[in-house]
């Protein structure tokens, strides 16, 4: 299983904002609270036990046990969650979208680096106990960007109406769903294992949020992840104060807007990725999911004639906290008031977000959790490795944007020499001697130099594009190679882990994908994993 690592900069796939991040720039500390390091989750221990109450656990673990009771537990699992009971276990939460058969391959990403993370600090800090969570984002309603995964270039697509959280979706129209997959896998024992766990997650659950548990739980049970719904009434309730303060007093606005502004005077190119309400809570009620506002003093649900008077809202949180369903802002706070958390791992996108919301968790007086980026990785297989070595290329070279990628290629294999910049250097020497006798003579003679300086290497320039583009043709058998080869570890021209689904590899490989990302995934190594799978 050769492995090779670059860094997340030199991808060119990362946002300044999270390459700053990895490197520690001080600009970015008030944004966090401490960095990813072995040697800093003791503070972190320290500040969770402090402030996560015994009844907070019993509370997480009845929750968990209820939410398992249809659920094949496996013993790594049960004894995790009865672990949670001790008030020297903490977890390390990663969460993901209801993706149908999980999506891109980034969710295996996520939840292999929050096992491992567990596994490492075990070995660091034997006392502890930590527990890799997942959490499930079964209250999101944005039914796009869940219902397909793609499979051999195609999306494998569940079409039907949809409203309302979709963990609560029945599974209607899931038998086509599995009927068009099927047909597509070739006949082995791992097509038949997948055909399986298809039908098994999604033909034998009642809905959405109990297939995914199912089909979860069945991948990664064995390594004791614990597949939490935070829609729960029980949680909701522990969550229910501050659900009040936010539909009363409405301090998140305030909080991360101010962290919004201070982010934006850092850097132009630090991308703000939410924006906060005035209220950050919607209304969940049968197939309803629907923002909460203030109008002169009544709170209203939108498109909807549900109001209330202020009295009438607090009373509706005390008797139904599960009808309040946070959104992008609050989410994070409902998660760390709720479970004994020290660490969340997510993409860049997701860290980004996390680093407008420490004022918040500040004000609210919630430790700000450890913030790691997940693992990335490209996945290869022994015949694109050689592929790449007849090619002459480094899997580096493959991030590349494909014309600067085949431009490169046709340099490196040109038998002349395609670059005109020791012709530009010594034309700009020429011209310096020029402006020097411009000064000596006529200072206005210097614009007549600089117009004719800039027509000739303007005119080198034009040269240089016309052998490159000649060169291209000449060598286009094996520039059509490399753009087939990039293509197909960067379908789309994106990362590999944001496209395709695991099945592709599990045909080949099956179980041993799992094992194999789990020797290899390094959570706090901090560069990017190009893997070749034996």
């Amino acid at each position: 299983m050769p492995t090779h690592c670059i860094p997340f900069r030199d991808t060119n796939y990362f946002s300044p904002l999270i390459c700053d991040y990895l490197d520690e720039k001080s600009i970015l500390k008030p944004f966090y609270n401490r960095f990813p390091k072995l040697e800093n989750f003791q503070d972190q221990i320290a500040e969770k036990k402090a402030s996560f109450s015994k009844t907070s656990r019993s509370v997480l673990v009845a929750s968990l046990n209820e939410q398992y009771k249809n659920t094949k537990i496996s013993p790594q699992t049960r004894k995790n969650i009865d672990a949670l009971q001790n008030e020297n276990t903490f977890t390390v939460t990663t969460g993901h979208q209801l993706n149908i058969f999980t999506g891109p391959l980034y969710f295996f990403y996520k939840i292999i680096s929050t096992i491992n993370l567990c596994k490492e600090l075990k070995t660091v800090n034997p006392n502890y106990h930590f527990v890799p969570f997942y959490w499930m984002a079964t209250e999101d309603h944005d039914f796009e960007e869940i219902n397909y995964f793609n499979f051999d270039g195609k999306k494998v697509s569940w079409n039907r109406k949809a409203s309302g959280p979709v963990g609560e979706l029945d599974l209607e129209g899931f038998k086509s769903v599995f009927e068009v997959f099927s047909k597509q896998l070739p006949k082995s024992k791992n097509s038949d294992k997948l055909i399986e766990l298809f039908q098994n997650s999604y033909l034998e659950n009642d809905n959405l949020t109990e297939a995914t548990r199912y089909l979860v739980n069945h991948l990664f049970a064995e390594f004791g992840l614990v597949i939490i719904d935070g829609n729960d009434k029980s949680l909701k309730n522990a969550f229910s104060p501050y659900i009040k303060e936010e539909l009363i007093n409405q301090s998140s606005f305030e909080n991360v807007s101010k962290t919004n502004e201070k982010l934006n005077a850092l850097s132009e190119n630090y991308k703000i990725q939410v924006n906060p309400r005035e209220i950050n809570l919607f209304y969940i009620k049968s197939g309803l999911r629907e923002r909460i506002v203030e109008i002169d003093s009544i709170y209203q649900v939108l498109e909807t004639e549900i109001s209330w008077s202020k009295k009438q809202l607090l009373e509706e949180v005390e008797n139904h906290p599960e009808r309040f369903s946070p959104n992008v802002i609050l989410r994070p706070v409902f998660q760390e008031v709720v479970l004994p958390n020290l660490c969340y791992i997510g993409g860049g996108g997701e860290l980004a977000y996390w680093f407008q919301l420490k004022s918040n968790f500040e004000a609210q007086n919630i430790p700000f959790p450890m913030l790691l980026l997940r693992n990335s990785v490209l996945l290869t297989t022994n015949k694109q490795e050689e592929k790449l070595e007849k090619l002459g290329l480094e899997n580096k070279d493959l991030f590349l944007k494909q014309s600067d990628l085949l431009t490169k290629v046709t340099k490196d294999i040109s038998k002349i020499k395609i670059d005109f910049s020791e012709q530009k250097d010594h034309l700009k020497k020429q011209f310096d001697d020029l402006y020097q006798l411009a000064e000596q003579t006529d200072k206005s003679f210097k614009g007549a130099v600089s117009a004719q300086e800039t027509k000739q290497i303007n005119g080198l320039e034009h040269l240089e594009k016309r052998l490159l583009k000649a060169q291209k043709r000449k060598q286009s058998d094996v520039l059509q190679r490399v753009k087939s080869m990039q293509n197909e570890l960067f379908p789309n021209q994106s990362l590999q882990e944001r496209q395709t689904n695991f099945s592709t590899f599990y045909l080949e490989f099956g179980d041993q994908l799992i094992q194999q990302l789990m020797v290899n995934l390094q959570p706090l190594k901090n560069e990017f994993i190009i893997l070749n799978l034996e």
